[in-house]
């Protein structure tokens, strides 16, 4: 019995020696150190500087506070929380290996990075899908536009359910199991030995979102696809002579189905109401419904669809940008937690564990250059905050 309590003890204390990681200041020279603390430092205020810029745009340009730009509010916020709060906090532990904040605050930084890292990835989904509707069924998402509280639900179901996924197993976890595997100076989740916990996690946290993340853009670039062939054959054929102007002004043919086709579904909100002022002119009694050289109806409705299909295929380009930069930023160390709990820590190294570790929260400083800068709107609204002077001239310009 004594044999065996001295073997556990001296399991315990190894774990505790190798796992989460090592003193890097053993490993590396003093100006290898100094390198590294400066790129973390650097990479928490591009995080922070980033996602604020996005918050400040949003606070100042009432033109993008509508539905689908919440959601980019949503996940700048969990970024800036990962940027000031996550990441300057782990710094002088990764660096020294010893965490000398005590024991609450490690409680307090583990459910923050769990939760924020967690929003952040549903945030991401939450995007994917928006654009998903926007792009497959622009009658119903444009139909929904002017309902605040739809965005607001899912905003709060993300963080609900990023809290719900990490947070209860960490503050939980050591009074289930009546002891604390985790040493004074150390600070890591204490199931992070617990293989079938940590792959039931990931599967959550990374492998689901992925799927649905590829599945939404899939579905979107088919979409595209589908509309640019149809579009390039149907949409702007130009009709005989004798054929009335039904189908372009956006009225039912008499005796026919008054449902509109998928090409003309998948007009976005944005030129509905200038579909229906052309719907107004070619009805008016000055034209007789005959496509002529001066009705110019069918030439701005195609001119339109065909706007409409390239900004659906610039953010389905940017969409995939995201989806690769999310599995590259994620799949490492999900991967790795996966492995490093299978073995009990002692088969990946704890340099390569600290690389996955910082490239996923490499992903919140990028998310503010992914996302809103692939848009028109915030890249104004970045540009008034950076360069009033030169978003003035090219306002006056404009007009």
């Amino acid at each position: 019995m004594h044999n065996s309590t001295a073997e556990a003890l001296h399991a315990a204390a190894t774990r505790n020696e190798t796992w989460p990681s090592q003193s890097p200041s053993s490993e590396f020279s003093l100006g290898v150190l100094v390198l590294l603390a400066f790129l973390m430092v650097l990479l928490s205020l591009v995080t922070i500087l980033g996602n604020i810029l996005v918050i400040l745009a949003f606070i100042m340009d009432r033109n993008l506070r509508h539905r689908s730009n919440y959601f980019f509010l949503n996940l700048a916020v969990s970024d800036f929380a990962v940027g000031v709060f996550c990441m300057p906090l782990y710094i002088p532990y990764s660096l020294t290996g010893k965490w000398h904040l005590g024991r609450g605050i490690c409680k307090l930084w583990l459910v923050m990075d769990h939760l924020h890292c967690t929003a952040s990835v549903f945030n991401i989904v939450l995007i994917s899908y928006d654009r998903f509707l926007s792009v497959t069924k622009a009658v119903s998402y444009r139909a929904q536009q002017g309902i605040t509280s739809s965005p607001a639900i899912k905003m709060v179901a993300i963080w609900v359910f990023a809290f719900l996924l990490y947070c209860p197993a960490i503050l939980l976890w050591e009074h289930v199991a009546g002891h604390s595997v985790v040493a004074a100076d150390q600070c890591y989740a204490e199931f992070f030995d617990n293989w079938y916990f940590l792959l039931c996690a990931s599967t959550l946290e990374f492998f689901v979102p992925l799927l649905l993340v590829t599945y939404f853009n899939m579905h979107i670039f088919h979409n595209i696809q589908r509309r640019q062939r149809r579009g390039s054959v149907q949409d702007c054929e130009p009709p005989r002579r004798s054929s009335l102007s039904w189908r372009f002004c956006g009225l039912p043919r008499p005796g026919a189905s008054s449902r509109l086709s998928e090409a003309e579904d998948s007009v976005s909100s944005s030129m509905r109401p200038k579909k229906e002022s052309l719907v107004t002119d070619c009805s008016s009694p000055s034209r007789d419904y005959s496509i002529t050289p001066e009705n110019d109806c069918p030439v701005s409705f195609c001119a339109k669809t065909r706007s409409k299909l390239q900004q659906d295929k610039k953010r389905m380009k940017t969409l995939a940008i995201i989806v690769c930069v999310f599995a590259i930023c994620w799949a490492p160390y999900s991967l790795l937690m996966i492995i490093r709990g299978a073995c009990q820590g002692k088969c990946i190294h704890s340099s390569l564990y600290e690389a996955t570790f910082w490239l996923l929260w490499i992903n919140s400083s990028l998310n503010p250059f992914l996302y809103p800068l692939c848009h028109v709107k915030f890249r104004m609204a970045f540009l008034k905050i950076l360069c009033p002077k030169k978003f003035a001239t090219l306002r006056s310009g404009s007009f």
